[in-house]
């Protein structure tokens, strides 16, 4: 199954009951701190259903948005972003076209995030930022059965350190959930950090939100 495939076909279902209030979340909270003032072109890799795409727009950025789903795109569109289908590890855009990237809840997502990465480092202008808000490894993933309303992660061993793209896993268990219905990819903490020094990011600020004991997950700005 591509990439893309996973997500076509879920596009409503993840819109109106996985993703019902994005912009009443923590995420959007940090995304804007972190973010900063509207400052020229931003790129969202991976923007799903673009409701926070929209609403980057709406505050005064030249906002385009890239996903490979074409069955979220559609709803992307409906928003009114400008959208690219397009494989991330192959962003059709010349060196140094965006001002900024953002890409939220992705990592999980991508089969090669080095490769990703270096595609969105490429495409910034020098001291661009890259805000980037994680699925945090540490908690998420297929060692950790992990509610997060309930909030404490009951971990499981000999899976933390594998590297693996995972679609039966201690980590996956609930019904309802994503990952049940799409799968999600893996990488420990520091073979995940590790990625985004490769591809020549400086790392300005990493934060853990703090609205639950431990955190779903975590947010990071780069500068190229």
């Amino acid at each position: 199954m591509s990439t893309g495939a996973r997500y076509d076909g879920i596009a409503d279902w993840y819109d109106t009951e996985f993703q019902p209030a994005p912009l009443e979340s923590e995420t959007w909270e940090v995304l804007l701190r972190l973010l900063g003032d509207p400052a020229g072109a931003l790129i969202d890799v991976g923007c799903g259903t673009g409701s926070y795409a929209a609403a980057l727009a709406e505050r005064g950025w030249d906002v385009t948005g890239v996903d490979i789903s074409e069955d979220m795109l559609r709803l992307a569109r409906e928003r009114g972003v400008r959208t690219v289908r397009a494989d991330a590890t192959s962003l059709p855009f010349a060196d140094g076209s965006f001002d900024a990237a953002i890409s939220v809840f992705t990592n999980t997502d991508f089969d090669d995030l080095a490769a990703v990465v270096r595609e969105i480092t490429r495409i910034l202008r020098p001291g661009a930022p890259l805000v980037h808000l994680a699925v945090h490894p540490c908690f998420v993933g297929p060692h950790s059965m992990y509610d997060p309303e309930g909030g404490v992660p009951v971990l499981q061993p000999g899976w933390y350190r594998s590297e693996v793209r995972y679609t039966e896993a201690p980590g996956v268990w609930r019904e309802s959930g994503v990952r049940i219905r799409v799968g999600a990819t893996h990488l420990p903490l520091g073979l995940f950090l590790q990625t985004f020094v490769d591809a020549g990011l400086g790392l300005e600020r990493i934060e853990e939100p703090a609205g639950r004991e431990y955190p779903f997950g975590l947010a990071l700005r780069w500068r190229r």
